[in-house]
């Protein structure tokens, strides 16, 4: 199994930057899949982008793309998730997960069997 702790939230304008940061401990193995889910205040949670630990291939919501940035690094263990061009929609809980999977990745947050605690994000006008 894996554990995850998510750090680098705060408070931003519109228009602003943030890195997160999920620092992954325990099987990091290759067929480690890691996304990031948010959730605003009486919204489901949502898919945001996601990675595969082998091949480091990516996957974006619609709403983010071109926007964020979703990398990783083996030597820390942790994935990033860059988020430029920040819009008030963006405001919520941001969670990492991971599940281990051997082909694609799911964008569902049911698939998904490790969580972090999560780390507010709120982005103001």
């Amino acid at each position: 199994q894996v554990q995850l702790v998510e750090s680098g939230g705060g408070l931003v304008q519109a228009g602003g930057s943030l890195r997160l940061s999920c620092a992954a401990s325990g099987r990091t193995s290759s067929n480690l899949v890691v996304g990031w889910f948010r959730q605003a205040p009486g919204k489901e949670r949502e898919f945001v982008c996601g990675i595969r630990w082998n091949d480091i291939s990516t996957y974006y919501a619609d709403s983010v793309k071109g926007r964020f940035t979703i990398s990783r690094d083996s030597a820390k263990n942790t994935v990033y998730l860059q988020m430029d061009s920040l819009k008030p929609e963006d405001t919520a809980v941001y969670y990492c997960a991971a599940e281990y999977r051997n082909y694609g990745l799911k964008t569902h947050h049911a698939s998904y069997d490790y969580w972090g605690q999560g780390t507010q994000v709120t982005v103001s006008a």
